[in-house]
């Protein structure tokens, strides 16, 4: 039974009872299937400022619990019928706000264990001193205004952590667009002092895109190499325009000079840590499978994705494109020539794609020369 304590205070008045009643967040279900227990308990919480409903059973519990919203629930944990255990579950189940303190009359370690480890804020034996009672009660819910509480400061905190990703995120796109833009324009500046560098790396660009789409790579895989097809050059400003335009064989000298370009561009670029792996892309996109290649010497799976296609689309472009020492081969030339240097010069699979672009006309790079494929 509840022991009444000599603590009990008179009930409130009528005004008060009323002005406690407006307090939503004291609303409490009493659920115990002895009704002087539940009446008395029941009585008791009114006074003391709880706007309390009670049921005299498990399933009326649930049956209350699925129409009203209580921000409390005293449930007695030996029933007929349906537990207060699995009460406890089910009613957590449709509401893990509600803060749940059980009620029994046989002190069960195990039990107790069972249903704090269920939910349940707080577990009561009977005899109970109401006082006791009441301040238990209180507990738990002051615990669940904590918890609330600090549920909902984690949520404003994902919400400015989401806010402020977002904000970085349009700032570092906005950074990377004009900070590639304006490797661009000394890639234009660079190609427009020559008529046989002219457009060379936005056809890089999209012939390298076309490839590693072919390929079936992710989406942001195809966009890195493309953007890295566009800067690969960036580098050839620092190289001397009598070398980048001399219409015989390079001396030594020279082409030394001219391969110091990847090194530069990745001077120039090296800063834009951005970039990530369009940054790899550049760096490798002179290097050979067979380990000839420079700046590194890399071979094989040893050089990036990126840079093997790069490679690949800049040869067959390079090959097709006019110079002060040669005129240009037709694509299907270009294509049974570049036969010869697959697994030395590039990377085999990478080449079978680029025959396959070339010969199904797939690639969107010749777009300031329409006529390119016409001969193949």
């Amino acid at each position: 039974m509840v022991r009444l304590s000599p603590l009990f205070t008179p009930p409130a008045s009528h005004t008060d009872i009323a002005t406690l009643r407006s307090d939503a967040s004291k609303r409490l279900l009493v659920v115990d299937d002895e009704d002087a227990i539940r009446n008395a308990l029941t009585r008791y919480l009114r006074t003391r400022g709880f706007e309390v409903e009670n049921a005299a059973s498990g399933a009326a519990a649930l049956s209350i619990l699925g129409e009203e919203r209580f921000t409390l629930m005293l449930c007695d944990v030996r029933m007929p019928g349906m537990t207060g255990l699995d009460v406890l579950r089910r009613a957590l189940s449709d509401d893990p706000d509600l803060a749940v303190v059980m009620l029994t009359a046989v002190n069960d370690a195990i039990t107790a264990t069972e249903a704090l480890a269920r939910g349940a804020y707080d577990y009561l034996v009977k005899p109970v001193e109401l006082p006791h009672l009441q301040g238990t009660l209180e507990r738990a819910l002051h615990k669940r205004t904590l918890v609330l509480e600090q549920r909902r400061v984690e949520q404003v905190i994902r919400d400015e952590v989401a806010s402020r990703t977002k904000e970085l995120e349009h700032e570092q796109d906005a950074l990377k667009s004009l900070t590639v833009s304006v490797a661009e324009t000394l890639i234009n500046a660079m190609e427009a002092k020559s008529i046989y560098l002219r457009g060379h790396s936005q056809r890089v660009a999209e012939l390298g895109a076309s490839i590693a789409d072919s390929m079936s790579l992710d989406a942001d895989t195809v966009e890195a190499v493309r953007l890295a097809g566009h800067l690969h050059d960036v580098g050839k400003i620092g190289i001397r325009e009598e070398v980048l335009n001399k219409p015989g064989k390079l001396t030594a000298e020279e082409y030394a000079h001219v391969q110091d370009h990847v090194r530069i561009g990745m001077e120039i670029l090296a800063p834009l840590k951005h970039l990530g792996i369009v940054l790899d892309y550049i760096h490798d996109h002179h290097e050979h499978v067979d380990g000839t290649g420079y700046p590194r010497q890399l071979s094989g799976q040893a050089i990036s994705i990126g840079g093997r296609i790069l490679c690949a689309a800049d040869t067959f472009d390079a090959l097709t494109s006019r110079r002060a020492y040669r005129e240009p081969l037709s694509p299907q030339a270009t294509v049974e020539y570049l036969a010869q240097n697959a697994g030395t010069l590039l990377d085999p699979a990478v080449y079978e794609v680029l025959r396959g672009v070339v010969r199904h006309r797939k690639s969107l790079v010749f777009i300031d020369d329409a006529n390119r494929f016409s001969s193949g």
